[in-house]
């Protein structure tokens, strides 16, 4: 009887000890729901406070200029009047150019390094495109600048306007005197800037290919072109667009490497060798020269504008994603 009471106790006390045990894993639950829950409501309230404070220092542009500041290439400080359109149309252009350079390019890295590259130096070309990341944006405009720009003009854009004199539509988009700076220069200077982004992101989807699926593919007597556009591109699509969305993200904002070579003029030329201008760049050249309340709330307005852009294409970058999600679900 001692034996069957003593086995007892140390059952209950058992189930006690994993009852205590169940009760501290559930509030330990709790707390961690509560630190991710609280990280996730910072963020939303981050994100609520930017644009809140970007409709109140733009109300006063918004009021005096409405919708037409959007389709307005005006731009006199000393009468107030604005408009954002040359400088909108140069976001989206400059981000065009770096996008259908840079994915080509990053996507031909990152085959390279996975699939082509000798073992022993992939990881020190992983590090040396990696590290193009780490460069701050100012060396960038800089370079651009003082070196790329006279080589671009004396050996690039002289030929090519030389080339295409006289070609309709082709002609007129690389027409006019070589500057070397302009809107094609910064397109190609954010090319190189958002490149490792793309080549990172990408050549760590391609890794998490199975092996299986391309031996199968060499088995049958492919090529490592056939292997890689039928069988790895095809399996590492959604994380591609992911990675390109990421990069296309920080084209869209960048500022110092473009201010530098872009030329900054208020200006929509039919030449993408021509300067032109884009959202942060007339924010950080003319935000300490805004004398008025109306030109800094026109400021203001623009970065608003850049804002729901950059919301927007991230957005639909994220249907899209899904989309493909879905799609691959169902085959």
């Amino acid at each position: 009887m001692a034996d069957i009471a003593l086995t007892e106790a140390n059952a209950n006390a058992d189930l006690a000890t994993r009852a205590e045990i169940t009760r501290r894993a559930g509030r330990g639950d709790a707390r961690f729901h509560f630190l991710t829950l609280a990280a996730a409501i910072v963020v939303l309230l981050i994100f609520s406070g930017v644009i809140i404070s970007l409709v109140i220092g733009a109300f006063p542009a918004i009021k005096a200029f409405g919708l037409s500041f959007v389709s307005s290439s005006a731009w006199d400080p000393t009468d107030d009047e604005f408009g954002g359109l040359p400088s909108i149309y140069g976001t989206l252009i400059t981000s065009v150019i770096s996008m259908l350079v840079a994915v080509p390019v990053g996507i031909g890295i990152a085959i390279f390094l996975t699939e082509l590259c000798p073992r022993m130096l992939r990881r020190p070309i992983g590090i040396a495109i990696e590290l193009l990341a780490g460069i701050p944006s100012i060396i960038y405009g800089i370079w651009g600048l003082f070196v790329f720009a006279p080589w671009f003009q004396e050996h690039v854009q002289q030929p090519i306007i030389d080339a295409t004199d006289g070609i309709p539509v082709i002609g007129s988009l690389f027409s006019g005197p070589p500057y070397g700076i302009g809107v094609f220069t910064a397109g190609l200077i954010i090319s190189i800037m958002i490149l490792p982004f793309i080549s990172a992101v990408t050549r760590d989807v391609f890794e998490t290919v199975p092996a299986m699926l391309k031996e199968a593919a060499y088995g049958l007597g492919c090529t490592t072109w056939e292997v890689m556009w039928r069988v790895v591109l095809p399996y590492a699509r959604t994380g591609v667009v992911g990675g390109a969305m990421l990069a296309l993200g920080r084209a869209l904002g960048e500022t110092m490497a473009v201010t530098f070579v872009i030329g900054n003029a208020h200006k929509i030329h039919a030449s993408l060798f021509a300067p032109g201008t884009t959202i942060s760049a007339t924010i950080a050249n003319e935000f300490t020269e805004a004398t008025s309340k109306l030109y800094s709330s026109s400021l203001i307005f623009m970065g608003l504008i850049l804002f729901f852009i950059t919301f927007v294409v991230l957005a639909a970058a994220q249907l899209m994603l899904r989309r493909m999600e879905r799609q691959a679900g169902a085959k």
